[in-house]
């Protein structure tokens, strides 16, 4: 189904152009990719860097930018998190909140800000970065250290905006979401890498056939469980009363409010491994402390005993925020009220705040099957280790699940683009 949809979206000249400029947005990412940092060892750098969750799932994201610091290595990182801030600040400060709902304008003045705010985070981020990796900085003298941090810091920063651009570019002229699709891009890009890691393991007999199969079996599942529970949401009746406008009888229709299970999307498990980072981000800063042995025993993915505390915080702090950014994006009231000012209601139930009362419970309960879901898609990749013995692969559940959510919507949108283009109506 999925390849006829993308045959048919390739034999009509709109889509064809938009699916090319898309691809070709995609190219130049992977070649900015490949474009190194000035000044840096990189023999320092991979010594340095070595392996651990946050740094692997950095890289994985960033198409394998992040490790050999390239002008990408930031990746879309900032933009996520001035989007997430700047959704946040719209429930909190009023201003924002009008400006939210003016329409066209007020989405551009707030995609205007969330712009100037991915420019300031990631310049904290690229200086934070470079400071954090200043020893393997090659620097010809004292008096050209803070130039050099400063310079590596705003092209990496620049990176970024370039990103940014290009994403928004994608978003505008080609198809699907341009930032969720450079992300994508940046994970499956690692596809071939981790196949080959694969192929030379099994060569020199550290691993066996049983193992891979096992993963690939463990990847069928959790791409299935990710469709399943991404496409589920429970459908709550809702039934229009009949009003007499003039002449003209409004209502008397019935439909629904369609609640998913996964509101929150892989938000929450963003926070929680950004959260989890700070440790993490020390611990190498300095990496002979006592400091920095706790986080290293305590505080990886191992596939050991000693990362079960690690596996529990994580989980416990993916279904916190999940019913945290499910109360920021959804709430029962306005939607009650909504209901209510057009003439709608659950049957059985009164309308305003009986009807708010119901939908907050349902929310809570699947939003609780939508956090464990996500807390365990998220510890995955430790009980895979565990299980299969690949040490030094990083296999993301939360890259599956970026994976397949952005594909699904994706194919959606083209899906719905073909529909609006063969529709052909009731004149034939």
């Amino acid at each position: 189904m999925i390849f006829d949809s993308l045959k048919n979206a390739w034999n009509v000249a709109d889509l064809r152009k938009k699916i090319g400029y898309t691809l070709l947005m995609f190219l130049i990412f992977r070649i900015g990719a490949h474009i190194p940092i000035p000044y840096v060892n990189h023999d320092v750098l991979k010594n340095m860097l070595g392996s651990g969750g946050m740094f692997d799932f950095m890289d994985t994201l960033s198409g394998g930018s992040f490790k050999r610091l390239t002008v990408f290595a930031l990746s879309i990182t900032p933009y996520v998190t001035a989007s997430i801030i700047l959704q946040l600040l719209t429930i909190v400060i009023p201003s924002l909140e009008r400006l939210a709902k003016e329409g066209d304008f007020g989405r551009k003045k707030i995609t205007q800000y969330t712009r100037y705010g991915t420019v300031i985070l990631g310049f904290i981020q690229a200086f934070g970065l470079t400071f954090g990796i200043r020893s393997a900085l090659i620097i010809p003298s004292t008096p050209w250290k803070w130039p050099i941090y400063i310079l590596v810091a705003l092209v990496l920063t620049a990176g970024t905006a370039f990103l940014m651009w290009l994403g928004e570019s994608i978003t505008e002229k080609g198809i699907g979401n341009g930032i969720s699709l450079i992300i994508f891009a940046g994970i499956v890009s690692r596809v071939p890498d981790a196949i080959k890691y694969l192929y030379s393991m099994l060569s020199v007999h550290e691993i066996n056939v049983f193992s891979i199969l096992g993963l690939a079996v463990i990847v069928i599942f959790i791409i299935a469980g990710v469709v399943y529970v991404q496409e589920g949401q429970r459908r709550v009746s809702v039934q229009y009363a009949k009003r007499v406008v003039g002449r003209r009888v409004y209502g008397g229709q019935s439909s629904h409010i369609p609640l998913k299970v996964n509101q929150a999307g892989v938000i929450p498990v963003i926070f929680a491994i950004s959260l989890l980072a700070f440790p993490q981000t020390i611990a190498t800063w300095m990496p002979t402390s006592g400091f920095a042995r706790f986080v290293n025993t305590w505080f990886s993915m191992n596939g050991t005993l000693q990362s079960i505390p690690y596996m529990l915080l994580y989980g416990v702090l993916i279904i916190f925020f999940t019913y945290f950014y499910t109360a920021v994006t959804f709430n029962p009231v306005d939607v009650a009220d909504n209901l209510k000012k057009y003439g709608g209601f659950i049957p059985g139930l009164r309308p305003g705040r009986p009807t708010a009362e119901y939908l907050s419970k349902i929310l809570s309960r699947i939003t609780l099957a939508g956090g464990i879901f996500l807390a365990l898609i998220a510890i995955l990749p430790t009980i895979v280790i565990g299980l299969t013995g690949l040490k030094n692969i990083y296999f993301g559940g939360t890259s599956l699940l970026i994976v397949v959510g952005v594909a699904l919507e994706t194919m959606k949108q083209i899906e719905s683009q073909l529909m609006s283009r063969h529709y052909q109506g009731f004149m034939k």
